[in-house]
């Protein structure tokens, strides 16, 4: 299955960049520009909201409705929750030292796509790292088939608006959430912009700050990784921290994890990350 798997990723990644170009032909109207923009948000939303913040560091609770919610809207752009929290888990554990294995230090490729083609991680390696998430048999279900909502996403796009919309609005979205995730992992280890000095290279980013929702404040997330907020100082835009505590006063999610003001004042101060990397 790991083979497959890594074949049809290493197809999939060529084949998903070249048909947006196609678009130089058709042509695009309004209405595929309004539903990229709708899938934009989506991805953003599936990706740092719910793979990054709720599947790989736990910062708020939910129903287990909720949980599968999050879990397939993430499928839909064929992200696996308990694949990514365990590879991200992983990554704080070890981040910017040999055990990384999509740190920048081993190359633009491997940080970028490699890790992605061809998972570095064993299943059994996975599941061990991931008690909290296969417990549950629906999330393993998405885990094993973790091609089957993306596909049915994928029919049904075709179906409701023709191939214009899934090139403009499916795979550029499905890009945005690639390339966001693959930028953070790269220029937010190698840029020097940091609120605090962690045990890593990590740093922020003003750019991807915005254009992520508040991925971007990647320092600030390394240094305290189990909040749900990235962004610290007012300035420090992180829209997928608000949609969490809208959805908290009504009542979707709970116990949503703040950063303690200890953290807040310690800005700038050798210090090191004061929480477990995978909670």
């Amino acid at each position: 299955m790991k083979v497959i798997s890594a074949v049809v990723k290493a197809a999939g990644l060529p084949l998903v960049h070249l048909i947006p170009l196609t678009l130089l032909w058709t042509g695009t109207t309004r209405r595929d520009w309004a539903a990229f923009a709708i899938a934009y948000l989506l991805a953003m939303v599936a990706v740092g909201g719910g793979l990054h913040r709720y599947f790989a560091h736990k910062s708020f609770r939910t129903s287990r409705a909720f949980q599968f919610l999050l879990a397939g809207m993430a499928g839909c752009f064929f992200g696996d929750a308990i694949e990514f929290a365990a590879k991200h888990r992983w990554h704080h554990r070890n981040s910017d030292n040999e055990s990384d294995f999509n740190s920048p230090r081993r190359g633009i490729w491997q940080c970028w796509f490699g890790h992605i083609v061809e998972n570095p991680m064993t299943e059994a390696e996975m599941l061990r790292i991931t008690p909290d998430l296969t417990c549950f048999p629906e999330l393993m279900w998405l885990h094993r088939f973790w091609f089957a909502p993306g596909i049915v996403t994928i029919a049904l796009i075709l179906a409701l608006g023709g191939y214009r919309m899934f090139a403009c609005a499916y795979c550029l979205g499905f890009l945005a959430g690639l390339h966001g995730a693959a930028s953070i992992g790269y220029f937010c280890h190698t840029g020097r912009r940091r609120n605090f000095d962690t045990r890593d290279a990590s740093s922020n980013s003003v750019v991807l700050g915005v254009l992520l929702l508040g991925e971007g404040w990647h320092n600030n997330h390394h240094y305290y990784p189990a909040a749900a907020r990235s962004g610290i100082a007012w300035y420090e835009i992180d829209v997928l921290y608000w949609l969490v505590k809208m959805l908290s006063w009504s009542g979707v999610i709970w116990s949503v994890r703040e950063i303690p003001e200890s953290v807040k004042v310690a800005r700038g101060k050798r210090v090191e990350e004061v929480a477990c990397a995978s909670r």
